[in-house]
């Protein structure tokens, strides 16, 4: 850390040392400068070394602290020559009051140069803060030292020698605080040993009983090898302007008790009665410019919110203002009567304050309510109608599109392949009405919230058209699996047309659920309904093969399955010529057959061993089966 009170040149080359102290100087001192901005509620700062370029923030700073004003600066600087001029401006009041500034211009301060501007900021807490502190003919720094020695003396715990190692304990702010307000904390009964609470403890209770600004954190004296010993100082500086002004105001309050007694309850009063009157009519002022500020819009939940704002207004803030002007009224009227009493002249209330004023104010309120609440119904109605409009849009559009889809249903013609394009790419138009319907209810909930029962730009509620596309989709996907199955019949050529609309009829009358295919149940309920009954063996062997190779354990008959079954079941039915002849035809005209000949002929597994138990052996050659046995066999039966 530089030592001294001057400044050093920012081209000056310093040794490779520790400067952690920028850190904790930048933030307690930043601290510093905000506290005392906020004695005029002017705008905190982030860091000084960074919020100080403008010139802005130090010509207040300056100001207050110097109790003078620096003249007119710019106020809102934009350009560089700008905040220059600024910074300029506060260095020449620095130096008016003979404070020693070394090697350092306003264009250090506008650049940020962190060094200077923290040694810049440490004089001047030495000028205005430390300098005027005496303490047995010492000043400034040996002179708080002494005082802080002399006022823990009776402390054996505490040993203040600096304003670094000394303080680390946290006993040491304690017992400052102890030694003027014992009330405030129990130095006996602290942890000796506890430097971080002691430290907090008394950070925080001079912060919030004493009003010392917390410039330090607990950190910066207990987690540290040496705290920065500027910060220390500029802190502890702030304990010894408290105690020393709370003995001045006590000595203020015991001269004055007497004479404040004779007029302290009228003075109360009226005082009392301008504040208030001050603070009401800020408040309708401040309310009246809210409404002249609010921006409306067509949006009937915000519309509608504004004017439950309004009427949470009048329910309560307007009926404490009303309360509040009685009050006024007749709090005036005791003071007339109390100075009258006393044989004193009328009170006459400063300017704006007058009872003209407020009844004048009060007036003006009853005229902006009146303007504000137009305002609210205007735009409640507008949104209201924007809100239908929005709603009939959307819902003339759903209902024009599901229009268009049936129209392109009903005109569908050509071959298969065509239409069932055609009608795969309907379903592809009618699949982005799901979200148009998300949109339409989500309206229809705004209209149900904004009261409205009947639109006037359509006739279709959401309900009906979620209704209609519903429908819509279930006839696209039917007319879909229709297509599908004329296909899949279309080269069934062995039967007959009215076989085939049977077959398909009865298809449709089994498939409960419009799945386009059948179970179990569904598919031995169809044959049985045929007149195609079959044991429970053999309608087990029977699915078994349909649902042959699908790998689904819950696989079902398709209807291009059940066709293609029900065409060979009906061809099946033939003479036992037919039979013979076909049997003939695997043989090769042989009077036998083999197991090879039998799967040659495309016979599913199943079926060839069926056959191969079922035949007898052939008498005229090895490893064949006699297949005309068989065949008088089941016929004889």
């Amino acid at each position: 850390m530089p030592g001294g009170h001057h400044l050093r040149s920012s081209s000056a080359r310093a040794p490779a040392v520790d400067n952690s102290w920028e850190a904790v100087q930048s933030k307690t001192f930043t601290k510093w400068v905000n506290a005392r901005l906020a004695e005029r509620d002017l705008r905190q700062l982030n860091d000084i070394c960074t919020d100080f370029s403008d010139g802005v923030a130090l010509v207040h700073l300056l100001e207050i602290i110097g109790d003078a004003s620096l003249g007119r600066f710019n106020r809102s600087p934009r350009m560089r020559i700008q905040r220059i001029e600024n910074v300029n401006l506060a260095l020449d009041f620095i130096r008016s009051r003979d404070i020693g500034l070394i090697n350092i211009g306003a264009e250090d301060i506008v650049d940020a140069n962190r060094k200077l501007i923290l040694g810049m900021i440490w004089t001047i807490i030495l000028r205005f803060t430390i300098q005027d502190i005496s303490e047995e003919g010492l000043s400034a720094m040996d002179g708080l030292l002494l005082w802080c020695q002399r006022k823990t003396a009776p402390y054996a715990d505490v040993d203040v020698r600096d304003f670094s190692h000394s303080w680390q304990s946290g006993l040491a702010f304690c017992a400052l605080i102890h030694r003027h307000r014992p009330d405030l904390l129990d130095y006996h009964a602290l942890d000796k040993r506890d430097a971080r609470t002691a430290t907090a403890l008394a950070f925080d209770v001079a912060e919030r009983h004493l009003g010392i600004p917390r410039l330090l954190d607990v950190e910066d004296i207990c987690d540290v090898a040496k705290p920065d010993e500027r910060s220390v100082m500029t802190y502890v500086a702030q304990y010894f302007h408290a105690f020393s002004s709370l003995s001045k105001a006590e000595t203020a309050g015991r001269r004055l008790a007497k004479f404040a007694d004779a007029m302290q309850s009228l003075f109360d009063m009226q005082h009392d009665y301008g504040a208030r009157v001050s603070r009401l009519i800020a408040a309708i002022r401040a309310q009246q410019d809210t409404w002249r500020r609010t921006a409306f819009e067509a949006v009937y939940a915000k519309a509608r919110a504004q004017s439950d704002a309004f009427n949470a207004y009048k329910a309560g803030t307007r009926r404490e203002w009303t309360h509040e002007k009685i009050e006024l009224d007749t709090l005036l009227g005791d003071i007339q009567t109390k100075r009258a009493t006393y044989n004193l002249a009328p009170y006459e209330p400063r300017p704006g304050q007058t009872p003209q004023d407020l009844a004048a104010v009060w007036a003006d309120l009853a005229e902006s309510e009146i303007r504000h609440r137009k305002e609210i119904n205007k735009y409640i109605r507008q949104s209201r109608d924007s809100l239908q409009r929005r709603y009939g849009a959307e819902a003339n559009a759903i209902h024009a599109a599901l229009a268009a889809i049936a129209h392109a249903l009903s005109a569908l013609c050509g071959e298969l392949d065509d239409q069932l394009a055609t009608v795969n790419g309907l379903i592809a138009r009618a699949r982005p009405l799901a979200a148009a319907l998300h949109r339409l209810a989500d309206l229809e909930r705004q209209c149900d919230e904004a009261n409205i029962d009947e639109h006037d730009y359509t006739v279709f509620s959401a309900s009906d058209l979620e209704y209609d596309t519903e429908m819509t989709l279930k006839a696209l996907d039917k007319k879909a699996r229709f297509i599908e199955n004329q296909s899949a019949v279309r080269n069934m050529t062995n039967l007959t047309p009215a076989q085939l609309e049977e077959f398909e009829a009865t298809f449709r009358y089994f498939d409960r659920d419009d799945s386009n295919v059948l179970s179990d149940v569904e598919f031995r309920a169809a044959l049985d309904s045929l007149g195609h009954s079959f044991s429970d063996d053999e309608y087990a062997v029977l699915y078994e093969q349909l649902v042959s190779g699908s790998g689904d354990p819950d696989a079902s008959i398709s209807f291009e399955v059940y066709i293609r079954f029900m065409v060979e079941l009906t061809e099946d039915q033939t003479t036992p010529e037919q039979l013979l002849q076909s049997f003939r035809v695997i043989a090769a005209d042989k009077e036998h057959l083999t197991a090879e000949d039998l799967r040659m002929s495309g016979l599913s597994p199943a079926s060839v061993t069926y056959l191969l138990r079922e035949m007898p052996k052939s008498a005229c050659a090895d490893n064949a089966y006699d297949y005309l046995a068989y065949l008088r066999s089941v016929f004889q039966r």
